[in-house]
């Protein structure tokens, strides 16, 4: 069986009952098991719902008990669910800054992004939250110098998402303090996902003001 009822024109928040890109909502489907399932692949049976991909109107969905109704199931939402859907987001992020380091898309080191972020060839810098200041200031300097060079003077975004232990945990020996992700198909996805966990954080103001200025909580 193939997914019911999600077409475009069904991608309604539960929540808000606002229309949105597939990639600014999650999907999520009744489980075999009767709890509720974040669908981030939006690949999964059956009939799926939508919530729009912020933390907060998660947890609005699973306190008015939406779930139920709009999956037409007696589909169970733990107050957990809002954490399993940030886990997933940063497990599915940290599987494409593998992909992408494979593909030679995802660098790190300060020495490397800095030359990166300078020769205009870093779509996205990554900081550990625990990165020492001095470091992230330099590199913002180079944000800063590159902006210079393009036509509209943007910066290019800054991210972080992760401490230093959270890293290892993702991505063992590839964990990093300072990184960047290169132009290419994994770079761009590498971007792509940490926006939408940045966004689900609650976080989205902070990127777009600049800066790797305080880590999101």
């Amino acid at each position: 069986m193939g997914k019911k009822d999600d077409g475009v024109n069904d991608r309604m928040c539960i929540v808000t009952r606002e229309r949105g890109e597939a990639d600014d909502l999650i999907r999520f489907v009744a489980g075999p098991d009767g709890s509720v399932v974040p669908d981030l692949k939006r690949q999964l049976p059956g009939r799926g719902c939508w919530v729009k991909a912020e933390r907060a109107i998660v947890d609005k969905a699973i306190a008015r008990k939406l779930f139920p109704r709009a999956l037409k199931a007696e589909a169970k939402a733990g107050p957990e669910l809002g954490a399993e859907v940030d886990r997933l987001l940063a497990a599915q992020l940290g599987g494409m800054m593998n992909m992408a380091r494979k593909a030679g898309q995802f660098i790190t080191g300060s020495t490397k992004v800095d030359q990166a972020v300078r020769s205009l060839a870093a779509l996205a810098v990554f900081h550990a939250t625990d990165a020492a200041e001095d470091g992230v200031r330099k590199i913002d300097q180079a944000r800063k110098a590159a902006s210079f060079l393009t036509e509209d003077e943007t910066e290019i975004p800054s991210f972080r998402l992760f401490s230093e232990g959270e890293l290892e945990g993702l991505l063992g020996q590839n964990a990093f303090i300072h990184a960047a992700a290169l132009a290419g198909q994994a770079g761009e996805g590498v971007v792509k996902r940490a926006i939408m966990l940045e966004k689900y954080r609650g976080g989205d103001r902070a990127r777009a003001n600049g800066g790797a200025g305080q880590p999101n909580q």
